[in-house]
């Protein structure tokens, strides 16, 4: 922060940390602004949760938006400024050697314990502690300084080392001689009770390190690459597991917005355009001014929509959301035909025949089991599946029909046949390829993008965001 904004005080602070917001996508209006301001004029300032929860209730609009501002809240907010080891007088101190360092086993066995017992005092008793781990395990020396590594940190204290000893303990508290048990039941959950404390105490350390290295490099420096991203950001062929749970969470929201905007355009499309040539002749009677215009008769039918999507393992993921998307859109056309393909291409409209609300995973897994999607080798063959498609289902392409074809367009350096996609691209009403690989690396090696682009519109689509943005634009709506 600047010293200006040292000087305005907390309203600069907390416009600082509204700007933060939305360099990392999360969208800040003005009038949310002043409602954070409101919430922290009437918060008590010392009790940083009510301050966090105020906040998060004024500033934030999605849930997957809720981890992203949490980070930012902890580099703006910090729980503590400088190193935070337990002092002589806490309750729990890290037990040490007769020179003074740390006893790390000793150390392991204080926080196992700690963990197995998961009240509120145990935690913050181990959130002091983490403070010295980092402080002890964690620092190193750089050209500016002292500064502090999560990795280096996890690797000297090994949390998984401590599932054992927190299965350990919750037995031992769980444990009745004289109440009957739930055999594996109950192992599988102090199992899992033991491995949620354990992801708890790693983020624990994240957070800490987060911290202190924002005090050395700069809150706005650690933000830019140590903050999660919103989920709808998130790179389709890049994100990791946890970022394709809360993509898939955020995707049923995103439908819905997305058929409201559909619903709309197709209302006000039923108004019909201008005829001009009838609008001109009744002007004849009021010398030539147009005073009433006339307008075409609407037409009210919805489109067809005819997916085509490859399901290969380099974008299944990036098929999968925009299948859940179509899936849910499904009702804002007259008729979806799904057709999948690997290397040939088969129709698999009939796995997806189910409600909207059950999603699309269990269809997808069903499709890649029983479709007939592999005819040789099981690479992408874009050539021949488009053959295909073009041989045996090219009369379900209609002048009414609008086709969405999803993939990168990387064909293993086999013929692209172009000719078999413009066929059915000079039938239908409207064409169009989203590709999730970023536009730089189109026509780059095996991908024939380049060359699929000469007879179909095609779009970039590497988050949710974006493929969100071009379906809205380029869907018809009627």
């Amino acid at each position: 922060m600047t010293a200006a904004a040292d000087v305005a005080g907390i309203p600069a602070h907390l416009v600082g940390f509204v700007e933060a917001l939305r360099r990392r996508g999360i969208a800040v209006g003005p009038s949310e602004t002043v409602d954070a301001g409101a919430v922290l004029a009437v918060l008590d300032l010392l009790d940083r949760e009510a301050v966090r929860e105020g906040l998060a209730c004024s500033l934030v609009r999605r849930p997957s938006h809720r981890p992203a501002f949490d980070a930012l809240f902890d580099l703006w907010f910090p729980a503590a400024i400088g190193a935070r080891t337990a002092d002589e007088d806490a309750v729990v101190t890290p037990p040490r050697r007769d020179n003074g360092s740390v006893d790390l086993d000793a150390l392991k066995h204080v926080l196992a314990d700690l963990l197995a017992d998961g009240s509120d005092e145990a935690m913050a008793e181990v959130r002091r502690l983490v403070g010295d781990v980092v402080e002890t395990y964690g620092k190193y020396s750089t050209a500016r300084g002292d500064s502090f590594s999560e990795y280096q940190t996890l690797r000297e204290v090994a949390p998984e080392t401590l599932l054992a000893r927190i299965v350990e303990g919750l037995r031992g508290r769980t444990s009745d001689p004289g109440a009957p048990t739930s055999g594996d039941f109950e192992s599988e959950l102090v199992r899992r009770t033991a491995a949620v404390r354990v992801a708890e105490f790693r983020s624990m350390i994240e957070k800490e390190v987060r911290r202190r290295t924002a005090e050395v490099l700069g809150r706005e420096r650690v933000a830019s690459y140590g903050v999660p991203r919103a989920a709808e950001d998130v790179d389709f062929l890049r994100a990791s597991e946890a970022e394709l749970a809360a993509l898939r969470r955020s995707m049923v929201p995103l439908a819905r917005i997305l058929a409201g905007r559909l619903a709309v355009r197709r209302r006000r499309s039923r108004a019909g355009s201008i005829d001009l040539r009838r609008t001109l002749r009744r002007s004849m009677s009021t010398g030539g001014v147009p005073v009433t215009l006339v307008t075409k008769a609407p037409r009210r039918a919805r489109p067809d929509l005819i997916v085509l999507c490859d399901v290969s393992g380099s974008v299944a993921g990036f098929s999968q959301f925009t299948l859940s998307l179509v899936h849910t859109l499904r009702e804002q056309f007259s008729r979806v035909r799904v057709f999948a393909f690997v290397d040939t291409v088969d129709e698999v409209t009939r796995f997806f025949s189910g409600p909207a609300s059950a999603g699309v995973t269990d269809a997808v897994s069903r499709m890649i089991a029983e479709a007939d999607l592999v005819s040789y080798d099981g690479h992408s063959d874009y050539g021949h599946s488009f053959e295909s498609f073009a041989m045996r289902h090219l009369s379900v392409v209609t002048p009414r029909s609008s086709v969405l074809v999803l993939g990168d367009a990387r064909t293993n350096f086999r013929d692209p046949r172009v000719e078999s996609l413009a066929r059915a691209v000079a039938v239908a009403r409207h064409a169009h390829w989203l590709n999730p690989e970023p536009r730089a690396q189109w026509g780059t090696g095996d991908s024939a993008a380049e060359v699929y682009r000469r007879v179909i519109p095609m779009h970039e689509c590497r988050s949710a965001s974006q493929l969100a943005d071009v379906v809205g634009r380029l869907l018809p709506a009627t």
